[in-house]
């Protein structure tokens, strides 16, 4: 399905509802005792098309989310000073353009993609950063890591140090999850929760730093910021419901 182009919400509608998920989530943050400067939005994309780009770059939004690299590129032309994050699940063919076009990958569901992607940021002379993505809810319809693949990663505790501090061009930056749709938010609490807890076992493990957290979407960004998010995927909140 193409994306949906008009008629494109206006560049104030979208500043305002940008700035109301943006007082939410600084709520949710001092509420939980954190810098609300820690925590930012990525506005996700999918779906919609470049019209509802160019209104949202004209409101001031510089951080975008997609999911599917062929959607994104004319997107990143209507809107090329933008930081542009892949948070969909990426094919290894298609890891070079990714390399080229986006700020952050999101989607590291294995270590040979990793090292792919490393090998290629090298040889395009690019640092993105990535994301080791984890499966928390152990959903099949869902990619990453198993959280069972760290227990046994802990045992081998030298080849995954090995693999991270290995990396000669990307950016290693931390986890992401995906949380249980239509969750109770004591539910997805525990989901956030797990994943800042593994986040926390893997710096002590291999003594590499990994600040950041992607977690949370529209419905339960409250309990991603209160478990330590970050970065926090908003799309609803922002463009409104996607189109069908």
């Amino acid at each position: 399905m193409l994306p949906v182009d008009e008629p494109p919400l206006t560049a104030e509608l979208i500043r305002s509802r940008h700035q109301g998920v943006l007082r939410r989530l600084h709520a949710a943050a001092e509420a939980a005792g954190r810098d609300p400067d820690a925590v930012r939005v990525l506005a996700v994309t999918k779906g919609f098309g470049t019209a509802f780009i160019r209104q949202a770059a004209t409101a001031g939004l510089a951080r975008f989310g997609e999911n599917r690299v062929q959607e994104a590129i004319p997107k990143m032309a209507a809107a090329p000073d933008a930081e542009w994050h892949l948070i969909g699940r990426l094919q290894a063919n298609k890891a070079r353009p990714v390399v080229r076009g986006f700020a952050a990958i999101h989607s590291v569901d294995s270590l040979e993609l990793l090292a792919r992607l490393d090998r290629i940021a090298a040889e395009e002379s690019r640092a993105p950063m990535a994301f080791l993505q984890v499966n928390v809810t152990g959903e099949t319809s869902k990619a990453g890591f198993a959280l069972d693949w760290f227990d046994e990663a802990a045992r081998r505790r030298g080849s995954l140090s090995a693999a991270m501090e290995g990396l000669a061009a990307l950016r290693l930056a931390g986890l992401m999850t995906i949380g249980a749709a239509g969750a109770a938010p004591e539910e997805s609490r525990r989901v956030f929760a797990t994943l800042r807890r593994l986040r926390d076992d893997l710096q002590q493990l291999t003594g590499l730093p990994l600040p950041e957290l992607s977690m949370g979407m529209t419905a339960d960004a409250d309990a991603a910021v209160a478990e330590g998010a970050t970065l926090v995927r908003i799309g609803t909140a922002i463009f409104g419901p996607r189109p069908a």
